[in-house]
């Protein structure tokens, strides 16, 4: 996980019960990126970036670091990763960086862990973003109807960084953005890259299509049992873009679910039908098996 806080008089920064020793006596400059923004060597010889107002101003390259004009510190665990932030931060002005920063620390509040590269792509969408609004060049999200309905907690984080951007740099983002940062939330909590996001909330809604027209039911999207169909469906779109296959494990199980949910298996099989011709897919008995379970009750709450 990214760990991004204040700086504390006594630059220590703890996640996780784990302490984090960013900075210490002989702390140098390795190498300035601008005013605001420096690489460091921390004690162990890693590489941190370094943030803040001025921070590098009249500076060189091993020169110590100015504590009191830190505002932020970085410590990721890829020099990869590492290299990747110090060039955005090098971009990017310094409010859009902390406008960022507060976005992406209420995702991690509401959502729990995320993956530490969101940092860097969350900050520079939303740069652009911000940029192609200021032209008047707003990108229309044809998912978004999608996102709404399939990720809300997400997609009402978005919503809520919209209201950070224009309070903090005066910028009023368009909905469609609530949308795709909302997919930058669910890209970073399932672990994947955009284009996957996008390839499993487009199997998440012809399942759920394909559900509604052929037991001709209305979803309460805000039952539990809705809910908990979305979430396994995310899930098992996922599975199925790793190619992870859920083993068959007990066939009685599976023929009692076919015999007290015919209906909700039938259904099931035409999904597994559309999986098999539109992705090469072939569902295991055992994964047909949650499909009807889960289907079983949005039938029942649909009726």
């Amino acid at each position: 996980m990214l760990l991004l806080r204040q700086a504390k008089p006594d630059f220590l920064a703890s996640a996780g019960g784990q302490v984090f020793l960013f900075l210490g006596h002989g702390m140098k400059i390795a190498k300035i990126l601008n005013n605001n923004v420096v690489v460091v060597l921390d004690e162990q010889g890693r590489e941190q970036v370094v943030m803040g107002r001025g921070l590098a101003f009249q500076k060189h390259p091993g020169d110590a670091v100015p504590k009191e004009s830190i505002e932020k510190v970085f410590a990721l665990q890829s020099d990869e990763l590492v290299q990747r932030l110090g060039e955005l931060l090098s971009q990017i002005p310094l409010e859009v960086m902390t406008t960022c920063d507060r976005i992406i620390g209420l995702a991690a509040q509401r959502l729990g862990k995320l993956q530490e590269s969101l940092y860097i792509t969350l900050t520079d969408h939303c740069y652009f973003a911000i940029e192609r609004q200021k032209k008047g060049l707003a990108i229309k999200n044809v998912l978004l109807w999608d996102i709404k309905r399939l990720y809300p907690r997400e997609f009402e984080l978005g919503q809520q960084a919209r209201a950070i951007i224009a309070k903090r740099l005066g910028v009023e983002l368009g909905e469609d953005e609530a949308g795709f940062i909302a997919l930058h939330l669910v890209t970073a909590q399932l672990h994947s890259e955009m284009p996957e996001v996008m390839h499993v909330t487009r199997v998440m809604q012809e399942i759920l299509q394909l559900v509604k027209y052929s037991l001709q039911l209305e979803y309460d999207e805000e039952s539990l049992s809705y809910q908990r169909f979305v979430t396994h469906l995310k899930f098992f779109a996922q599975r199925m873009l790793t190619r992870t296959v859920v083993a068959d494990d007990d066939a009685s199980l599976h023929s009692a679910v076919k015999d007290n949910y015919a209906k909700a298996w039938v259904c099931a099989e035409k999904i597994a039908r559309h999986l098999q011709k539109s992705y090469q897919r072939e569902l295991t008995t055992e994964e047909i098996m949650f499909l009807t379970i889960h289907i079983e009750r949005v039938r029942k709450e649909g009726r």
